[in-house]
């Protein structure tokens, strides 16, 4: 990441540390961010980059951020005033995470920071602290200090809530869950879809590379691409407008796959805003037969039409109601898919604040509505058709353990075999369905699983 050459030192970093305040005050990272960017047009396209890699950063590594301010300052992180503790973020993230930041320019701009935002009789702590991570650091040292709990220890160090990290080592072991740990603190892959019925995978590659922005194929997704490298705006690109493709992950774009409509099928799509997998349910049927994109929310939906529009499908019809109850599609569908609202584990590099959303309890309460979207979505099935389940976490409970516990209140129905090249083999097959993991598939974290009366 470059530092800053368009707008005022201090101008881009202000901006950011507007955003956080909205975060700090409840609002999600995208939304905070979104509206702090709206609000200044004139930066450059450089500082709108830097601004995002410093929103997004400092809140994935706010308890790694918290450790070090503890340790050098003279107060806990959280008994520093909120407006200086963010500054602080900000300093010592450019300095940990962002090497062509050089540290003067970390340490200078955090200082005008704070004065800026009436922290002028605090501007020697936050020079003095982060001088100090800086002397330390050239000097071949760390200052984060690890607790010698394991657990805790990578919680610290990669800036996770310990019970997050309790799951993953419980499934995955210490090392594997390190990994994985390292791997949603990365910025995220855009993979695009492309749309058949408008054009063709050559003809967006080679738009995009005349366009200077690199791309490869996706194995075993003959529409998948992933652009080599952040590419800026996506309306932008060559083919937006004239909806030739959308951006949807690998892990999404193979649940279309598995639930493999036929030419003329009706689809049920129980949870479908914004659309990524209706529209691509709609691409896999050739624009024949019907598909009914479910969603309680009336602007979600919204979405999923403009969505459906702009890649010009004509089949997909939305339905507004709550999907645990859809009596008026009882064994209509052929294929039926529920993409069940989750916890979102597997997209925690997509989603900064995730981590800190998310907790035990709610995950409860998920599992819940999962059991009833499932077993509405039975209802839904025709006697011959299939049900596919799909959530984007990596919480057993709501994967496995949600389709074992339907498995044993219908003792009809049964597990399906996945028949369709995988582009990283069956390695993560349970018994229950399939789990993909970020770092092992380098894609996000989704489970799978497809279903058929016996």
């Amino acid at each position: 990441m470059p530092d800053l050459i368009d707008s005022p030192p201090t101008q881009a970093r202000q901006v950011a540390l507007n955003a956080l305040l909205q975060v700090q005050a409840g609002a999600y990272t995208d939304v905070a961010l979104h509206r702090a960017l709206g609000k200044q047009p004139e930066l450059s396209a450089q500082d709108r980059a830097f601004v995002t890699a410093l929103v997004y950063g400092s809140v994935r590594r706010q308890r790694t951020l918290d450790g070090l301010i503890t340790q050098l300052g003279t107060k806990p992180a959280e008994k520093q005033p909120p407006v200086l503790r963010l500054v602080l973020h900000l300093g010592l993230y450019q300095l940990r995470y962002l090497q062509a930041v050089p540290p003067a320019a970390a340490v200078n701009t955090s200082v005008d920071l704070a004065k800026a935002n009436g922290l002028g009789k605090l501007s020697g702590v936050v020079n003095g602290l982060l001088r100090q991570y800086d002397r330390a650091t050239a000097a071949g040292a760390d200052p984060l200090v690890l607790p010698n709990h394991a657990i805790t220890a990578l919680g610290v160090r990669h800036s996770y809530p310990d019970w997050l990290v309790a799951l993953w080592v419980d499934q995955l072991g210490l090392d594997e869950a390190e990994q994985l740990c390292e791997w949603f603190n990365q910025v995220p892959a855009i993979d695009l879809r492309v749309n058949p019925s408008r054009t063709t995978v050559d003809t967006v590659l080679g738009a995009l590379a005349a366009a200077g922005i690199p791309a490869q194929r996706l194995r075993g997704l003959p529409w998948g691409l992933r652009l080599s490298q952040p590419p800026g705006a996506l309306t932008s690109l060559p083919g937006y407008h004239q909806g030739w493709w959308t951006v949807q992950d690998a892990s999404a774009q193979l649940v279309g796959h598995v639930v493999d409509p036929e030419p003329g099928h009706r689809v049920l799509d129980m949870c479908a805003a914004p659309g990524g997998k209706a529209t691509h349910l709609a691409e896999l049927m050739g624009e024949t037969g019907l598909v009914w994109a479910c969603d309680r929310t009336a602007s979600r939906l919204r979405k999923v039409t403009l969505n459906s529009q702009r890649l010009g499908l004509t089949t997909l019809h939305t339905h507004l109601g709550d999907s645990t109850e859809l009596p008026q599609f009882h064994h209509q569908a052929d294929r039926v898919l529920v993409d069940a609202p989750c916890s979102g584990l597997g997209t925690l590099h997509r989603h900064a604040d995730a981590r800190w959303r998310q907790h035990p309890a709610a995950i409860a309460s998920l599992v819940t509505l999962q059991l009833a979207l499932l077993t509405e979505g039975a209802r839904c099935t025709k006697p011959d058709g299939h049900l596919v389940y799909a959530t984007c976490t990596l919480h057993p409970d709501e994967n496995a353990g949600v389709i074992q516990h339907f498995l044993e209140h219908h003792s009809d129905w049964a597990i399906q075999p996945l028949a369709l090249e995988l582009p990283f083999g069956l390695a993560s097959m349970t018994e229950q369905g399939l789990q993909l993991w970020p770092h092992r598939h380098h894609q996000d974290g989704f489970f799978i699983a497809k279903l058929a009366r016996r």
